[in-house]
């Protein structure tokens, strides 16, 4: 089942096309990343699905329903802006109240739903506190409980983390990370270790158009370099050389580059390497202090597709 989808896309603001053709789907259930360096119109593309922008030109659809088109589908969907906007002089309780008194919830199901929230974001004993001298972490926290209060089948959170501390975003990360399955969360980072930690597929935008979109591992399948590393201890320099020549004559050896301690092995199979590489270090009897087979990170993907040398259109 698809939750998000959009064909063609756009947004101009004059002569600026903030969304230039965005086409994408999103899998009822999963955590999508939605990344892309400051100004790639991640947050023009989060405005236009919640309904609060009006798009130039394309289609959106969220939960089945084409957005703009006579359907109103805020009853289904949450949404966490960058930096939530509060009402200083309210309590959490008196805030989460009221955001639940607007869906319509009676007051036993807005007391116990309230009462869930609090506990859940880690806000619970801070129920009866003023909002207006809560750290920005607590912000965070009682946004996602406003996000959450009606039960929404699709989470929009814009750059939930991007100004917190480290607990602060380990802890919100990990609060998200339980939604999985629960709700279809689309969220918009620029913070690469944010989308690898939680998120089940990816979507990259630059300059208002989707770069590339796929399952986290499907893209790092996709980006795997043939590459093995060996380091050695510190005196052996001068064997791992010898073992560097002997295995550039190997025929699924494409090179075998020596960097101070460690050799950089370049593969034209990788399956088979895996299983004649160890063999043949043991046959020199070359004692290793690490073996790696090299494994792209986020990071090397995001700049490869954003700097255009992916090929993927």
């Amino acid at each position: 089942m698809i939750a998000i989808q959009t064909r063609d896309l756009q947004k101009h603001y004059g002569s600026v096309h903030a969304l230039d053709g965005l086409t994408l789907a999103v899998q009822a259930g999963t955590i999508f990343g939605f990344l892309g360096p400051n100004g790639a119109g991640k947050s023009t593309a989060i405005r236009l699905l919640t309904g609060l922008s009006h798009p130039t030109g394309g289609q959106a659809w969220v939960v089945g329903k084409e957005i703009n088109i006579n359907h109103n589908v805020a009853g289904r969907i949450g949404y966490l802006p960058e930096e939530p906007a509060f009402y200083g002089w309210m309590t959490p309780i008196e805030f989460l109240d009221y955001v639940a008194s607007l869906f319509g919830m009676r007051a036993a199901e807005r007391k116990q739903r309230v009462a869930e929230l609090l506990d859940q974001v880690g806000l619970k004993d801070a129920g009866k506190r003023r909002i207006a001298g809560f750290s920005r972490g607590m912000r965070q926290r009682l946004g996602l409980a406003q996000a959450l209060i009606n039960r929404p089948e699709v989470l929009f959170l814009d750059e939930p983390v991007s100004a917190l501390d480290p607990v602060g975003r380990k802890e919100v990360l990990e609060m998200i990370g339980k939604l999985s399955g629960q709700f279809t969360v689309f969220m918009s980072t620029h913070i690469l270790a944010d989308v690898e930690r939680i998120c089940d597929t990816i979507g990259i935008i630059n300059h208002g158009k989707l770069v590339v979109e796929a399952p986290q591992a499907e893209l790092l399948a996709r980006y795997t370099v043939p590459a093995f590393e060996l380091e050695c201890q510190p005196g052996d320099e001068a064997r791992l050389a010898a073992l560097a020549q002997s295995l550039i004559a190997v025929n699924w050896v494409s090179s075998a580059m020596v960097q101070d301690n460690m050799v950089r092995v370049l593969v034209k199979d990788v399956s088979v390497a895996r299983q004649g590489l160890l063999p043949l270090v043991a046959q020199a009897g070359m004692p290793l202090r690490r073996y790696e087979q090299v494994v792209p990170s986020l990071e090397d993907i995001f700049l490869q597709v954003v700097n255009g040398k992916d090929g993927v259109a």
